[in-house]
C-alpha cells in the first residue's frame, strides 16, 4: 500500500462519514494492508478532520474482550481517536442521521490528568489518572461490514483504518478516584428500550480495564504519540456491541459506580 493509497483511503473515510454513506471493504481493494498501514490510514484520516476544525479529546481501546478478537481472527487490541464533535451529554438524543449504523458499548473512562508515554506500569496509569466514570461508546461503520458480492467480512485492517469504528462518547455524571472501586469488578447491565440485552464486567477487558491503558500507551509510542493530560480514555468494552436502530433507548446501569442513558431519534 503506498502512500498515496494511503491518502485515497483516509479520503474516502472522511467522506464516507460526511455522506453517510459506507464504503467498500479497503482490505479487498488492498490485500496487502498491514496494520501499521491501517493505522496510517487512521492517522491520515485524523490530519483531514482536524483540518476540519475538529479538536482530539482523547482515544479509544477497542477489540479487548476475547470474543470480538476470536471473531476477527487477532490477538491484540485496537485503538481509535476521539474528537469534539463526538461528545454527547449524557441522557441526550442523538438527532436521526448522525450515524450509518450505530451500536453501543459499555465501557469505563478515564480522566488523565498527567501525560502518559512510551512504556508504563498499572501504578503509572493509576497515578495520571484523574477520575474514572462510566461510560457508553457510540460505534459507527464508514466501511461496510461483509462485501455483497464476495461475502467476505471486514478485517481489522478496515475497523483500525475506519478509526476503530469509534462514533461517539457518553460520560456518566458521577466522577471516582481510580483506586476508589476495583475496576475489575465494576459492571453494568445494559437495556435497550427497558430490555436488558448485555451485562458484563470491566475484568472482560484484558483481566483489568488499566492494563487497557497500558497497552494503549504503549502502542501510541510506536507511532510517535501520547495520551495528553486532559484527555480522556475508554479503556474498552465488556459488552457485546448493542445495535440501536431509529427509536432506541439504551440506559447503562452500573450500579454504585453510576448510569449512562443515550437515546436515537
Amino acid at each position: 500500500m503506498t502512500p498515496e493509497h494511503v491518502q485515497q483511503a483516509a479520503r474516502a473515510l472522511f467522506d464516507a462519514e460526511r455522506d453517510g454513506k459506507q464504503i467498500g471493504l479497503l482490505s479487498l481493494a488492498w490485500p496487502d494492508m498491514t496494520m501499521d498501514h491501517a493505522y496510517a490510514v487512521q492517522a491520515a484520516l485524523a490530519a483531514l478532520k482536524i483540518a476540519a476544525g475538529r479538536s482530539v479529546i482523547g482515544w479509544k481501546i477497542g477489540l479487548t474482550s476475547k470474543a470480538m478478537q476470536y471473531a476477527l481472527g487477532i490477538s491484540i487490541p485496537d485503538s481509535g481517536v476521539l474528537f469534539d464533535d463526538m461528545d454527547f451529554a449524557n441522557g441526550s438524543t442523538i438527532p436521526a442521521g448522525r450515524f450509518i449504523q450505530p451500536r453501543i458499548e459499555a465501557e469505563i473512562a478515564f480522566k488523565v490528568r498527567a501525560t502518559l508515554s512510551g512504556r508504563v506500569s498499572r501504578d503509572d496509569v493509576l497515578a495520571a489518572t484523574e477520575w474514572v466514570s462510566p461510560a457508553i461508546e457510540i460505534l459507527d461503520t464508514r466501511i461496510l461490514r461483509v462485501d455483497p458480492a464476495t461475502g467476505k467480512a471486514r478485517k481489522i485492517v478496515d475497523t483500525i483504518s475506519d478509526n476503530a469504528a469509534n462514533g461517539g462518547i457518553v460520560l456518566g455524571a458521577e466522577q471516582h478516584a481510580p483506586d476508589a472501586f476495583d475496576l475489575r469488578w465494576v459492571g453494568a447491565i445494559v437495556a435497550r428500550d427497558d430490555e436488558v440485552e448485555e451485562t458484563g464486567l470491566g475484568a472482560g477487558v484484558l483481566n483489568d480495564p488499566v492494563a487497557g491503558i497500558v497497552w494503549l500507551t504503549e502502542r501510541l509510542a510506536r507511532y510517535g504519540q501520547t495520551i495528553e493530560a486532559g484527555q480522556v480514555v475508554l479503556a474498552g468494552s465488556f459488552i457485546r456491541p448493542i445495535e440501536c436502530p431509529p427509536g432506541s433507548r439504551i440506559a447503562s446501569d452500573f450500579g454504585a459506580f453510576g448510569s449512562v442513558r443515550i437515546g436515537f431519534a
